[in-house]
């Protein structure tokens, strides 16, 4: 019976192993070049339908060339090896080999220097315009978007409005508007995949979507290249812990009252670590120094923080490397401390405003 059974698949196998492969269906922009390399201060950062170029400040913006790799079979228009003016960020079109798949990223060159205050005034429109993206505008134009975990939030299909995210802009700031960052359930999506609270989170650097249920930790990818000695990262915030804190997927046995937590951190970028993520970003050995809260406390008033920062033992900041642009520098805001292991209390709001790193 054995035997018969193989003579009868036989031909299906042999069949299957002679049919041409179906057309690929992905359309998405692996590898981004710059023709003129040396302008750029660190690899190109691609996101999920965003590529963001840091280039030097004296970069002419109005020609650049970009060449793409992309998916197996796809096509980008307007093609690859196109000069255009990216004095104002540019799109980009990928079509799938099998043509039934589109895929549109903005690229935006950022000639600017990290800034070192943030103010929360401004957003930018996110591309369905779900949610929030603040940015830091110098000179009139955007030199810093903040990433968040709104993106991965979007897929729980629990928020209505920009206000549902759990990070979002509030009229309620120390000056003008803030930040507001807010723990929210993940109802019946979070429920089935172990992750019942999304803490709100606000922090320098970008956020990977294809990492967001795979690996979780390390979908938020921190820092940007930094030029200066930090001293101290100082700021306002106000904090109300929530309710029901949940704790392994289950609401906690004992009583826990959930804890906001920020910070910032100086680290050393090499051939092999481009970026931290929530698996190492306090405890990595490239980091250098980090300027981080612990005493973080319920308040309803604006009340303010200057945290030093502090240099790990054996550290040093290296004058060629911080001019080279060498070091990252992240910043990091979460209403929830453990929100990224996904425990924490819904309705814990954390607000943030008036922020400054403060450098030699």
């Amino acid at each position: 019976m054995k035997r018969l059974f193989f003579l009868l698949i036989l031909p299906l196998l042999s069949t299957g192993c002679l049919r041409d492969e179906l057309p690929n269906a992905e359309a998405d922009i692996l590898t981004c070049t710059l023709a003129e390399a040396s302008l750029l201060k660190r690899e190109p950062i691609i996101e999920n339908n965003k590529i963001t170029l840091l280039v030097k400040a004296n970069a002419d913006l109005t020609r650049q060339t970009l060449s793409f790799t992309l998916s197996d079979g796809a096509v980008i228009e307007p093609a690859g090896g196109t000069t255009r003016d990216f004095s104002t960020p540019q799109t980009y079109t990928v079509t799938s080999q099998d043509g039934q798949w589109k895929k549109t990223y903005t690229v935006a060159f950022v000639a600017d220097e990290l800034p070192t205050r943030y103010h929360f005034e401004d957003t930018v429109a996110e591309k369905s315009r779900r949610f929030c993206i603040f940015a830091e505008k110098q000179n009139g134009r955007v030199s810093m978007e903040w990433a968040s975990g709104n993106l991965g939030f979007a897929m729980t299909g629990n928020a209505q409005t920009p206000d549902d995210y759990p990070t979002a802009q509030s009229a309620d700031g120390y000056t003008g508007r803030c930040a507001r960052l807010t723990t929210r359930s993940t109802g019946s999506f979070g429920a089935l995949a172990g992750m019942p609270i999304a803490a709100g989170n606000l922090f320098i650097g970008t956020f990977d979507l294809l990492s967001a249920l795979s690996s979780p930790l390390k979908a938020t990818r921190f820092g940007l290249p930094f030029y200066r000695r930090p001293l101290y990262l100082s700021g306002y915030y106000k904090y109300k812990a929530g309710t029901t804190y949940y704790q392994n997927d289950q609401p906690a046995q004992t009583a826990i009252t959930d804890r906001c937590h920020f910070y910032a951190v100086l680290y050393e970028t090499d051939e092999t670590l481009k970026t931290l993520d929530g698996t190492n970003i306090l405890t990595h050995p490239n980091v250098i120094c980090a300027a981080v809260v612990e005493d973080q406390k319920e308040t309803d008033k604006w009340t303010h923080f200057r945290l030093p920062f502090i240099t790990r033992e054996g550290k040093t900041i290296d004058a060629a490397k911080l001019r080279n642009g060498i070091y990252n520098l992240a910043v990091v805001f979460t209403s929830s401390i453990a929100g990224a292991t996904f425990s924490g209390a819904p309705g814990s709001t954390l607000y943030i405003d008036e922020v400054e790193i403060v450098c030699e």
